[in-house]
């Protein structure tokens, strides 16, 4: 990641103050294609190594854990505020101007708040019960228009634990969508419906065993959504899943699911061969405005450093521990995030970093050597 350089493609500009990091001081790729394989890595994930490091020069940062109880609060006004503009819209001709324009403003930027709201319920920072978390968690996802938040929290653990682990984390592009989305109008088919690719991806992946709270998710789900129907009309509804879908498509707050793990900026040539353990950037944070609407999950360096601190405690924790994050590559706008994706040759699905799973003696299977086609 660079401040100081610029990378383009074809005659779009690439902006330099979207990304900022330090120059790395080996032999830079040239422009070209993205690779035809991951970053495959030796190392174990970064995070665990600079929570011990942090917690050893900074052990107060441990009394910063704990739920918010803001957050039970902030969910259900966003609850409400997408309940009233479904009413609202309820009798609008979809696809209508103003249907769209609210659907888009509104409510995709509420259901993204609410995604995000069931990603720190999943870490059970609303309540100090998990059982209270688990049933607001199914509250919060309501307005989504789809059962979601069971299944969430499983795949979203084991992505904390598991990080760029083949197999397991299913955060992680597959070779498939990363072979056939390898282009300009593959990432832009990739941004405007990655919210399917992260809601079909993890059950294509592995499957988790389906539980009482999957199938409380589920009738709950369906009984909402069938009273919505009932007493404002299938409109309210349609407005609900738009509001979900563009919340994951072609909009500023969908900039974090790419910023978090996708690997940006020119990378040392020796860094496709694991054997060499150049460390690549694994995890992103992003420090702009639209962080106050999505608890803060573009402090995502910290938040895998310290998945027990809530979002409101987070910006503390940086403060407190800022000598650990200040030369960590950064964002600093999730839209340039998504048009630098989309258009930089050097950046795309496979732009990720990818460890094999442990064999049965718990030694690490060597990855796989990078392709030479």
């Amino acid at each position: 990641m660079h401040a100081s350089t610029s990378t383009a493609v074809a005659t779009i500009p690439l902006p330099t103050s979207a990304i900022v990091g330090s120059q790395p001081s080996a032999q830079l790729q040239q422009p070209h294609p993205a690779s035809d394989d991951f970053f495959w890595s030796y190392t174990e994930e970064p995070h665990r190594t600079r929570r011990q490091a942090i917690i050893k020069a900074h052990p107060e940062v441990t009394k910063l854990c704990g739920p918010e109880p803001l957050t039970k609060y902030l969910v259900v006004a966003v609850v409400l505020l997408q309940l009233a503009c479904a009413a609202w819209l309820r009798n609008d001709p979809v696809l209508s101007v103003r249907w769209l324009f609210v659907s888009y403003l509104i409510g995709a930027t509420a259901n993204q708040n609410l995604f995000l709201a069931i990603h720190e319920i999943s870490h059970n920072l609303a309540f100090k019960s998990p059982t209270a978390n688990r049933v607001f968690a199914v509250f919060a996802n309501l307005p989504i228009g789809l059962p979601y938040s069971a299944a969430f929290r499983p795949y979203h653990l084991t992505h904390h634990k598991s990080l760029g682990v083949d197999g397991l984390d299913t955060d992680l592009p597959t070779s498939l969508e990363a072979f056939f989305l390898n282009s300009i109008l593959g990432k832009a088919f990739f941004c405007t419906f990655q919210i399917l690719f992260y809601a079909i991806r993890p059950m294509m992946v592995y499957q988790i065993p389906v539980t009482s709270l999957h199938l409380f998710n589920f009738v709950t789900q369906l009984a909402f959504d069938l009273l919505l129907i009932r007493f404002m009309g299938p409109g309210a509804l349609a407005y609900l899943i738009m509001s979900s879908f563009l919340a994951g498509s072609l909009h500023p707050c969908a900039g974090h699911f790419i910023a978090e793990h996708y690997v940006f900026g020119k990378q040392p040539l020796t860094a496709r061969d694991p054997s060499n353990r150049v460390p690549v950037p694994e995890t992103y944070s992003y420090y702009g405005p639209l962080n106050a609407l999505t608890y803060n999950v573009g402090l995502h360096n910290e938040h895998h450093d310290f998945p027990a601190i809530p979002w409101t405690r987070l910006p503390i924790l940086h403060e407190i521990a800022k000598d650990f994050y200040t030369d960590l590559p950064h964002h600093t706008s999730w839209t340039w995030v998504i048009w630098y994706f989309i258009w930089d040759q050097e950046v795309g699905l496979w732009c990720r970093v990818k460890r094999q799973q442990h064999d049965k003696a718990g030694e690490r299977c060597a990855p796989k050597q990078p392709s030479s086609d």
